[in-house]
C-alpha cells in the first residue's frame, strides 16, 4: 500500500512538474512574440520616419528596407496560413525560406549601411542595393499572389459544386410546384357543309362510317312488302257506302 502511494504521489509530482514547463514555455513563447512584434513595429515606424525624414542616401537605404521586409513578412504569413490546409505548398514553402535568407541577408548590409560615414561610396552601392531587393521581393510577391490564386481558385470550384448541389436539393424541395404536362388536344369537330340548294334550309353533317352502318338497317326494316296473293275462297271486299 505504502509503494502504490509512494508510485501515485510521484506520477503527480511528474506530471505537474510536466505541466508546469508546458505553461513556461507557452507563457515564453507568448512573450517572445508580442516582444519581437512590438520590435518589428517600431523598426518598420523607424524606417517609416526616416523615409520622410531623411533625403538622400540614408532615406532610399530606409525606403529599400521597409519595402524588402514588408514583402517578405506578407508572403511568409500568407504561406505559413495557406501551408496548413494546401499539402502542395510545402514545396514553396522551403522554396520561400530559401529566397528569406537572401532577403536577411540584404536588410542586414542595409541596416549596416545606415551607419556609413561616406555619402558617396553609399550612393555608388545604392544601384546594386536596388536591384537585389527588386528581384528578392517580386519573387516573394510572386509566391504569395500564386498561393492566394490557388486557394482563391480551389474556393470558387467548391463554391460551384456547392451551388449546383444547393440548386438540385432547391428543386427536389419544390417537386409541388413542377407544372403538370398538358394533355394531348382533341379531335376538333368536323365542320357543317355549305348549304346546298336543292336540300331543305336545315343543317347536315357529312357522312361518316358509323352513320351510314347505323343507317343500313333503318333502310332494310322500311322496305314495302310485295302483293298479298288472292286465293278463290275469300270474299271481294265491298266498296265503302257513301251514306
Amino acid at each position: 500500500m505504502i509503494t502504490v502511494i509512494a508510485l501515485l504521489f510521484l506520477l503527480f509530482v511528474v506530471l505537474g512538474a510536466y505541466a508546469t514547463v508546458k505553461v513556461v514555455g507557452a507563457a515564453k513563447r507568448g512573450v517572445d512574440r508580442t516582444i519581437s512584434q512590438a520590435r518589428r513595429t517600431v523598426e518598420d515606424t523607424t524606417l517609416r520616419a526616416k523615409t520622410f525624414a531623411q533625403p538622400g542616401p540614408m532615406g532610399e537605404l530606409a525606403q529599400l528596407r521597409l519595402k524588402l521586409r514588408t514583402s517578405m513578412r506578407a508572403t511568409q504569413d500568407a504561406l505559413h496560413a495557406g501551408v496548413a490546409e494546401d499539402e502542395s505548398l510545402k514545396e514553396s514553402l522551403s522554396l520561400f525560406e530559401r529566397l528569406s535568407a537572401h532577403g536577411h541577408e540584404l536588410d542586414g548590409e542595409l541596416k549596416r549601411l545606415e551607419t556609413e560615414p561616406d555619402r558617396g561610396t553609399l550612393a555608388s552601392r545604392l544601384p546594386g542595393l536596388r536591384e537585389r531587393t527588386e528581384r528578392i521581393t517580386q519573387s516573394a510577391d510572386s509566391l504569395r499572389w500564386a498561393a492566394r490564386d490557388r486557394a482563391r481558385r480551389f474556393a470558387d470550384d467548391d463554391l460551384d459544386s456547392l451551388s449546383a448541389q444547393i440548386d438540385v436539393e432547391a428543386g427536389a424541395l419544390r417537386h409541388w410546384t413542377t407544372e403538370p404536362k398538358p394533355a394531348s388536344p382533341t379531335a376538333p369537330w368536323p365542320e357543317a357543309p355549305a348549304p346546298d340548294a336543292t336540300t331543305s334550309g336545315g343543317q347536315t353533317w357529312p357522312e361518316t362510317p358509323q352513320s351510314r352502318t347505323a343507317e343500313e338497317p333503318t333502310r332494310s326494316a322500311i322496305t314495302p312488302p310485295g302483293r298479298r296473293p288472292a286465293y278463290p275462297w275469300q270474299k271481294k271486299p265491298r266498296p265503302e257506302s257513301t251514306t
